[in-house]
Parts: C-alpha cells; sequence; structure tokens
C-alpha cells in the first residue's frame, strides 16, 4: 500500500491532477472570500448610512422646529414599522430620559459616537437586541441617541456565511472532481501510446498509436511514434527477410553436404578418412541445427504461430518431455522428476514450449557437471503459470546470466562441449511469443530457468 502511494505521488498525472485542483480550489476559495467579504461590508454600510440618516433627520427636526418638532418626528419614527425597527432616546444633558423607546441613556455610548453595535433592552421588551446606534448632543445640550435593531441583519450575514461555506465545500468538490476527469482525459490520451509501443513490444510490429486528427500535441505525438513504428517495421522486415532467406538459402547446400558427407562414410575403408568424415559430418549437423533454430526464433519474434495455439494439459505435456528425455538423462547420469499441479491447462504452441522445454533440459544434462537431479516443474504464479526445469549442478553466477542468455553466448566452461549458443535464444523468443517472460534463478544449488506465462 506505501509502496503504491509512493508510485502515486510520483506519476505525472497524479501531479498533474493535484495541481489542477488547487489552482482550482484557490480561484474558487478566493472569490467566495471576496463575496463574503464584499457583501458584509456591503451590510455593514448601508446598516451605518440608516442610523445616519436617522440621526441627521432628527438633528434636522429640531434645528427646524425646536423641542416640539423633535419630538413629534420621534413620535412618528416610533409608530411606523420596519424591517429593522428604529432606536430613538432623546434625554437631558445629565442623560435623564425625555422621549424614545430607550428606559435609560446606556452608560457605555458617550455623548458623540458616530457608529457603536450593542445589546439593549427597548421599553417593553424582555429581551436583549443587538442594535447599531449613534449619538449626537443638541446645541441645547440635550442628548440624542438614534439606531436601528441589526438583529435580523446579523442573522442575514450569518445565513450569507453559511451559504458561502456550502458553496465552498460545493466547489471544493467540483474541483476535484474536474481535475480528475481532466487527468482521466489526459491518462486515456497517453495510455493509447503506451498500449501500441507494449503490444510493439511483443511483437505486434503493425500496431499504431490511434490518431483523431484534431492536430493538438497529443495528436503530433501520436504521428511521430507512428512514423517511427512505421521507419522500425520496414528495417525489422527487412532484417528478417534476409535472415530467413540466407538461413533457407544455406540449409539446403548444408543438407546436400551432409548427405554427401554420409554416403561418403559408407563408401570408404580408409580408417583415417572415415574419422575425418566423421568429424565433419558432425560440425555440419550442427551448423544445420544452428540454421534451424535460427529460422525458429526468427518466426518466433515475428509472431508467427500464435494461429496453433491451443488449449494444452501441462501435466501431460511434462510427464511426455520426461519419457522422451529420460533415457538421454540417464546416460548421462541424470534422473528427470516431473512436478505438476492438476488441472493446469494453458493456451499453449505445444511443439514450441515442449522445444523450448526440451532445450532447458538438454541444456541441463550437458553443463549441470556433478549434479545427479533434474526437475521439470509446473504451478500457478498469480494469474498465470510458471514452467521450470531446475538442475542440482554449480549453476551459472548471476552476474553472468545475462551473457548466458545473449544470442550465440557461451560461457568459458561450455565452449568444449558441442552446441550453438541459440537454445536459451530459442527459450526467450517463444516466451515472448506467449506474452510471457524467461528467468534464470539460483536454484540453491544449481540453476532454474523459468517460463512465466
Amino acid at each position: 500500500m506505501t509502496l503504491r502511494l509512493g508510485q502515486l505521488a510520483r506519476s505525472v498525472t497524479a501531479r498533474f491532477v493535484i495541481v489542477a485542483f488547487l489552482v482550482q480550489l484557490i480561484v474558487t476559495g478566493g472569490i467566495l472570500l471576496f463575496v463574503q467579504q464584499a457583501s458584509e461590508r456591503a451590510l455593514a454600510a448601508e446598516q451605518k448610512t440608516l442610523v445616519a440618516e436617522l440621526r441627521d433627520d432628527l438633528v434636522s427636526a429640531w434645528r427646524a422646529g425646536g423641542d416640539e418638532g423633535l419630538r413629534r418626528l420621534i413620535d412618528a419614527r416610533l409608530e411606523q414599522a420596519h424591517a429593522s425597527p428604529p432606536v430613538i432616546l432623546l434625554a437631558t444633558a445629565r442623560q435623564d430620559p425625555i422621549r424614545g423607546n430607550l428606559g435609560d441613556w446606556p452608560t457605555v455610548i458617550p455623548a458623540r459616537t458616530d457608529w457603536q453595535a450593542i445589546e439593549l433592552y427597548r421599553t417593553g421588551s424582555d429581551r436583549a437586541e443587538l442594535m447599531g446606534v449613534s449619538s449626537a448632543t443638541l446645541p441645547n445640550g440635550e442628548l440624542l441617541l438614534a439606531g436601528h435593531v441589526i438583529s435580523s441583519s446579523v442573522r442575514l450575514a450569518r445565513v450569507n456565511e453559511e451559504a458561502i461555506t456550502a458553496a465552498l465545500v460545493i466547489g471544493v468538490i467540483f474541483a476535484l472532481l474536474s481535475a480528475l476527469l481532466i487527468g482521466r482525459v489526459l491518462s486515456n490520451q497517453i495510455q493509447g501510446v503506451v498500449i501500441t509501443a507494449r503490444e510493439v513490444g511483443e511483437g505486434r510490429l503493425g500496431r499504431r498509436v490511434p490518431i483523431d486528427g484534431s492536430g493538438d500535441a497529443f495528436d503530433a505525438l501520436g504521428q511521430s511514434v507512428n512514423a517511427m513504428l512505421d521507419r522500425i517495421e520496414a528495417l525489422v522486415s527487412q532484417l528478417r527477410m534476409m535472415t530467413d532467406g540466407l538461413a533457407h538459402d544455406l540449409k539446403s547446400p548444408v543438407t546436400r553436404i551432409k548427405v554427401a558427407l554420409e554416403r561418403a562414410i559408407i563408401e570408404t575403408e580408409d580408417e583415417t578418412a572415415l574419422a575425418a568424415l566423421e568429424r565433419v559430418s558432425g560440425e555440419a549437423e550442427t551448423l544445420l541445427g544452428m540454421l534451424s533454430t535460427a529460422l525458429l526464433i526468427s518466426r518466433a519474434e515475428a509472431g508467427i504461430g500464435r494461429d496453433r495455439f491451443v488449449d494444452t494439459d501441462i501435466a501431460a505435456l511434462l510427464e511426455d518431455l520426461a519419457e522422451v528425455y529420460g533415457p538421454l538423462a540417464e546416460d548421462r547420469g541424470f534422473e528427470i522428476a516431473v512436478e505438476a499441479e492438476p488441472g493446469l491447462h494453458m493456451a499453449l504452441h505445444r511443439e514450441l514450449v515442449g522445444q523450448a522445454l526440451g532445450n532447458l533440459i538438454e541444456n541441463a544434462t550437458k553443463y549441470a557437471e556433478g549434479g545427479h537431479r533434474i526437475t521439470v516443474r509446473a504451478a500457478r504464479e498469480g494469474s498465470g503459470v510458471s514452467l521450470s526445469v531446475a538442475d542440482d549442478g554449480p549453476g551459472i553466477p548471476e552476474a553472468r546470466r545475462a551473457e548466458a542468455l545473449s544470442r550465440f553466448g557461451r560461457l568459458d566452461p561450455a565452449r568444449h562441449i558441442v552446441g550453438s549458443g541459440l537454445g536459451l535464444s530459442l527459450v526467450e523468443a517463444v516466451a515472448r511469443l506467449h506474452q510471457g517472460s524467461f528467468a534464470l534463478e539460483n536454484a540453491g544449488p544449481g540453476l532454474r530457468a523459468v517460463l512465466r506465462f
């Protein structure tokens, strides 16, 4: 789980999704914060304006009509219904109430103030209310307090804040979904290249990246990759044709040489000449085997033979191989043991897989000096099957296994033994034909050659 999270964190797509999400989150959060701050400032400004207008109207009424005019306006304003009821108090210089809907002058309110929010009780009310008030001193020394109940405005601001918070949560969700969607679209665009590259690597050189003709960067990438694959396919086809042609052209004369040598061996009576002819015949046999193996490798790497895959009882295949190679192994001092899980079936090219496993068994009898047992095993491995041939000989050092897998590669201790150096290359080609893998592993003691399908 930790490894998967680490891989995800290093993923370019994941980083892009995170960046896109953060950008959208910052933009959305910034806009909503601006809206909230602007609405709160507008609401506060409106409240202050209403209070200032009420105070100025009352002061103007006093200047126009004296105390009588001011009191008439106070009564008129208190009788009117408002969404935010007015708060008015006319008091003496010693803060004794004269007229209004407050019982006493609030001690925390100075004689002059432009704005102050405070909780007070209106006359006849049994609960305190939040009020925005402003105070002034009239020229005759009397004190005037004017304001409005702003509890409803506060509730409106709270509702507005909750709405902004809900909008932010929804914005976060949509930002995440949109970032994931964008990441998915990009991943799908790249996936076409990945799938094509994987299938070309498996030998299907005719596959190409889908092109939608949009002319965008992904389309240009697909066209460039397809042009590269066209060139690779042409070069591989030319090389394959040359290899196949050379192998075919050489196979016929080598076969004729082999026939001529066998005829000469039968007809000669000179012991020295007979020994020389037998050595040359052996070399011709080795060359003929190399040409046949090279043809098989070339065809397997080209993907030829997938139409001959058949459902195969793997346990039965291994038993047949043990029966065929058993006498050879006994002659060289080995016994073959088969370990196969029952019921293992898989679609395989039976002949090529049999030849690949036969090569591995024959290699074990040749090179596992000092060994006595060869184990041919088949087992389920994850969602696939592994086929292995293991011996109890000296094995191959891990540092030299790649050299052993190279075409015509032969390690120094094996150079005195007759062989072409193509056996393991054929096994690897058969693995790729089945979209599998081939590896050399430590059998402790000995070497284990594993085909995984």
